[in-house]
């Protein structure tokens, strides 16, 4: 098993490696515009996992997809080369989910600071329902007991 130290430095070659093979030997025109985001590699070394975002419509995550898909195998011959380890991992392409999360969660935001306007608009508005201070005071207590 090895130390989590040597996972996240292979992590961190591999990701290097990658957006470099995509950058400038990965010819393929349903490539679109990626950015590797993530490596995670297993404990034993045996598998990576790369995380990668497309700029772009549906359109052009598919075709990416269908293109890292086929490079699969230089790019994994090309990491055997590169990071020097005695098996090189096998490889899988996941897209990101990252940016459309962060959108998502900047669009909940968003709406969450236009309530907050509305409540605090109605809120300056508001009036009191009864007495603006609903509580007795001691004074009150005393002019009800000498009624008494």
């Amino acid at each position: 098993m090895a130390d989590t130290a040597r996972a996240r430095k292979l992590s961190e070659r591999i990701q290097q490696v990658v957006a470099q093979m995509l950058d400038t030997r990965i010819k393929d025109p349903r490539l679109g515009f990626v950015t590797v985001t993530d490596v995670r590699v297993t404990g034993d070394l045996q598998h990576a996992d790369i995380f990668y975002t497309v700029l772009g419509d549906d359109a052009a995550r598919t075709d990416t997809a269908a293109a890292l898909e086929s490079a699969k195998g230089i790019i994994r011959s090309e990491v055997g080369k590169q990071t020097g380890i005695r098996l090189t991992p096998s490889l899988d392409f996941y897209l990101d989910a990252l940016p459309d999360t962060s959108a998502q969660l900047d669009a909940a935001l968003l709406e969450a600071a236009r309530r907050d306007r509305e409540v605090a608009a109605l809120a300056a508005q508001a009036s009191f329902a009864g007495d603006a201070d609903p509580y007795k005071k001691a004074d009150d207590e005393n002019s009800a007991a000498d009624e008494d």
